[in-house]
């Protein structure tokens, strides 16, 4: 009997160690202590607003989340500037919202939201997002992402400049750029197919276009440290992908079936960043969007929620961002949001 007890003792604690695997550690998440110049604000927008107009400003709503790397690069490079900061203290009044936030919200006509409704209604997908708000309440510009400093300053003078009326972000971007000559890096999975359209069409898999621009650091760092990446590469290859140039007049046809250029096309999607990556379904639908800096876990999660069609059920990139993490450490690997490198194989990537 003893020896039976021994024995069924044994297997119990051998099925708990079996069962049992290393938890994935979660690297990278860092919050910075916001600027005390940003607005404390009652929330209540219609009064931000007439507040703002009446000192010849406009309102800049800053959307973030706690241990967002990217909010904590706006605020330790962008905010920090002495020459930004000022230039937003003395065309802005900018309130900060927190996307998972409780705080009560009255928007535009009365309408009442929480912080976290109001950020689901305006589909924010990435933190930070910023928008600027013209004196009516609508949306001048918006920023889906962390921009670096230099495409950030262009997009605070368009939006102090009031320019939204006159041209769009993509054509003030290229009013204010040197258009760059050369060629783009390129990949061997991009396509060479200039009909879009018929690209879709010839099969079931999803379409990433990649908008790039000559001489354009970001999109170095983009093919040479994330696209770099193993399971990133692995990911990328189960969907068609095609690269333009956003000042080519190249001649293309786009998803729907519009004979334009690529220069053109960048314009019709308002594509002010580059690189941006824009995903369509097998119908020539966008089903989402990159448009901002991306590190290597949110560009390959990026790829897996189009791939997964995870867009279609959870209508949150960030809610699927966090279960896939969570999912990941679960079977034992980082997740490391600020770095370049996966700490797990390609085949678990999706």
């Amino acid at each position: 009997m003893k020896l039976l007890m021994t024995i069924v003792v044994w297997v119990l604690l051998f099925n708990v160690q079996a069962d049992t695997s290393p938890q994935g550690r979660y690297l990278g998440a860092k919050t910075a202590q916001s600027p005390l110049w940003l607005k404390d604000s009652f929330l209540e927008f219609e009064e931000d607003i007439a507040e703002a107009a009446a000192k010849n400003k406009r309102v800049m709503i800053y959307f973030h989340q706690d241990g967002c790397p990217y909010c904590a690069r706006l605020v330790e490079e962008n905010f920090a500037d002495p020459v930004l900061g000022n230039y937003i203290q003395k065309h802005f009044d900018a309130i900060e919202i927190n996307m998972w936030g409780d705080r009560q919200i009255v928007s535009i006509g009365g309408k009442p939201f929480t912080e976290k409704t109001f950020a689901a209604a305006l589909q924010v997908q990435y933190t930070p997002t910023i928008l600027f708000l013209n004196e009516q309440g609508k949306t001048a510009l918006r920023l889906n992402g962390y921009y670096p400093s230099d495409k950030f300053r262009l997009a605070l003078r368009y939006a102090a400049e009031k320019l939204e009326n006159k041209l769009s972000f993509n054509e003030f971007v290229r009013s204010q750029s040197e258009l760059a000559t050369g060629p783009l890096i390129d990949e061997d999975f991009f396509l060479r197919s200039t009909n879009l359209q018929q690209q879709l069409a010839s099969g079931s898999r999803y379409l990433a276009v990649y908008f790039e621009s000559p001489g354009c650091a970001e999109c170095k760092v983009l093919h040479e440290r994330v696209l770099s990446d193993k399971p990133t590469r692995e990911l990328v290859k189960k969907m068609d992908s095609v690269q333009l140039n956003i000042y080519s007049d190249t001649p293309l046809v786009a998803p729907d079936g519009t004979p334009l250029s690529q220069s053109d096309f960048a314009r019709k999607l308002n594509i002010g960043y580059t690189p941006s990556v824009v995903f369509y379904n097998a119908q020539g639908i966008e089903v989402h969007r990159i448009d901002g800096f991306l590190k290597t876990f949110h560009f390959q999660s990026s790829l897996a929620y189009v791939l997964e069609g995870a867009y279609q059920t959870q209508p949150s990139f960030q809610r699927y961002i966090s279960a896939r993490g969570e999912s990941l450490r679960e079977q034992g690997f980082d997740t490391d949001i600020w770095g370049y490198d996966s700490s797990f194989p390609a085949h678990v990537a999706q």
